[in-house]
């Protein structure tokens, strides 16, 4: 409906446009906050080794079966503007730190839910949202108290960090396997820049081949190409290869403008003909003049042109995706060439091997045994499909995790322990606050239990007891290491299971959770647009003229 408004007159004044629809104050807090409660009470039976997984069918019937926050959320075709937001906390933490992302989306919840509560008792919703500011900057201010700084060399730490960020993956016993590949991987592509490091793990390929099983994944100190040689008649193997990447096309170039040739004389022809072949010829000779005995070309390959090649034991491979190249060129050392002309011995790559094999129904081309290569390939297997994709989300955990502690080496305990200790200190906090914002840290307190909470819950442990139990482990010295061991259903010391996370994942969730819970309450009219309508006779459930 259209919304109205009168002049002093009485004269009708059409504001918003027909169709737009509006809520306004109480109701409209209400309803935002309840469909971010929805989509964190969706996803939090994930949480926690003992979390269960989703199953998410598409709209084609491709299925989905995860417990990664960010891919649930991802697959979910979300409607509700404030249930948007809680999709974006999970993808900013998965972009920025790679792990924490249903921690993050469950403590937005959680803040939601206990500022509701405040609301009820007219406390106004910037009170809150100064209250929460206040607790959140509390919050880091203690995680970076008990955090402890550890050497990036300390493969021990690593292995505990990538294996706690894959505990709730189902990739079972492979996990310290997949622990070890991303270590290595990770230190392989690390570079010091100054006095700091850093990890891009974008310059990690992950290739995904069905078959075998998750203790096949293997790292490849170079690239895996998911293309074959271009030529049957040319080399499958090179052992040290001396590789060429070109970034122009082997083949003549078409003129800009149509031309028209007029030939009276069939030598004519010929000479046209051989003329093409030439320039083709010419081509791949100034690639092995310049010792190349593999190209790998990110445009297209001429017929005559992989003739030539393949007479003189080339290797080729064609069509390669720009960031396959930059990746090779990091691998291999080599340089980058757009002109032919300018290809010199030492823009030449270098690798060990370079070998088409056969994996699965699929022929690839390895590229392997670069010296201290600066990209590397991690290869999964596994028998399901679904298995290959959860073994990547959880390959892609243990590699983020990894690489954030070489962007920053401090790590907290794990099990809920970190979240117990900084709602114990925000409760002596808020005492110091006093007034009514004095309630709100008490509630962003409460709100942070919910992870030890969830996680005894998800274990089918009765949660009362444990979190008495947690309080209780905290006032005494050390406490801050106890947390919940959801195997044994007791609280226990995280740090002597080895139960340990980056400091910038617990950092990063508050942040974001606190966020995103404190833009939510501010909000007091939505204002809708009517959606377009569909054309008469177009879209679903449209009538066929014939019926």
């Amino acid at each position: 409906m259209a919304y109205l408004t009168q002049t002093q007159s009485g004269q009708p004044v059409l504001i918003l446009k027909e169709g737009t629809s509006r809520s306004r104050g109480k109701e409209a807090q209400r309803n935002n906050i309840m469909a971010a409660k929805i989509i964190a009470e969706a996803i939090r039976s994930t949480l926690g080794p003992r979390g269960m997984d989703k199953m998410l069918v598409d709209s084609l019937g491709d299925i989905t079966i995860t417990n990664d926050g960010a891919a649930i959320l991802d697959e979910i075709d979300v409607e509700h503007p404030a249930a948007k937001m809680m999709v974006e906390i999970a993808k900013t933490q998965d972009d920025m730190v790679g792990d924490g992302t249903t921690t993050a989306v469950v403590l937005s919840g959680e803040l939601l839910k206990k500022a509701e509560e405040l609301l009820e008792q007219n406390i106004h919703p910037t009170l809150i949202v100064s209250g929460y500011r206040k607790a959140a900057e509390k919050a880091m201010e203690v995680l970076e108290n008990i955090s402890e700084a550890v050497k990036v060399d300390d493969k021990e730490v690593l292995r505990k960090v990538a294996i706690t960020a894959m505990s709730s993956k189902g990739v079972g016993s492979a996990r310290e396997h997949f622990a070890d590949i991303a270590i290595e991987a990770v230190k392989q592509i690390a570079e010091k820049r100054g006095e700091r490091w850093s990890a891009d793990i974008d310059n990690i390929q992950i290739i995904k081949k069905e078959g075998k099983s998750l203790l096949d994944t293997g790292l490849i100190k170079g690239i895996i190409l998911d293309k074959e040689v271009v030529h049957a008649g040319m080399p499958k193997r090179v052992e040290n290869a001396k590789i060429a990447l070109v970034n122009t096309a082997l083949e003549v170039k078409k003129t800009e403008i149509s031309a028209e040739i007029r030939i009276r004389d069939p030598t004519q022809m010929k000479a046209f003909l051989d003329k093409e072949t030439n320039m083709l010829k010419d081509m791949v000779e100034k690639i092995t003049k310049a010792g190349a005995n593999v190209v790998i070309c990110q445009k297209g390959i001429d017929d005559m042109a992989q003739h030539f090649l393949a007479k003189e034991g080339v290797l080729a491979v064609r069509r390669v995706k720009e960031s396959d190249m930059d990746k090779l060129s990091r691998a291999t050392g080599g340089r980058m060439t757009t002109n032919l002309d300018d290809l010199k011995p030492e823009d030449l790559g270098h690798a060990d091997l370079v070998e088409e094999r056969k994996i699965g129904d699929d022929k690839m081309v390895f590229i392997e045994g670069c010296k201290d290569p600066k990209s590397v390939s991690i290869l999964i297997r596994a028998g399901l499909e679904r298995m290959v994709d959860e073994a990547e989300r959880a390959m892609n955990d243990a590699l983020s995790v990894v690489a954030d502690l070489f962007k920053k080496n401090k790590v907290v305990v794990g099990g809920g322990a970190v979240e117990a200790e900084v709602a114990k200190e925000l409760r002596h906090y808020a005492v110091k606050i006093g007034g009514r914002e004095q309630l709100a840290v008490e509630a962003f307190a409460e709100s942070l239990e919910i992870i030890p909470n969830t996680l005894a819950e998800n274990a089918g442990l009765e949660k009362i007891d444990i979190m008495v139990e947690l309080r209780a482990a905290h006032e005494k010295p050390k406490g801050y290491l106890m947390g919940v061991d959801v195997f044994t259903g007791k609280v226990a010391n995280m740090q002597k299971m080895g139960v340990i996370e980056p400091l910038s994942v617990k950092e990063q969730a508050i942040k974001s959770a606190s966020e995103a819970a404190s833009m939510i309450l501010r909000i007091d009219d939505v204002i809708s647009s009517s959606k377009p309508k569909t054309p008469k006779g177009s879209g679903e459930g449209s009538e066929s003229e014939f019926e």
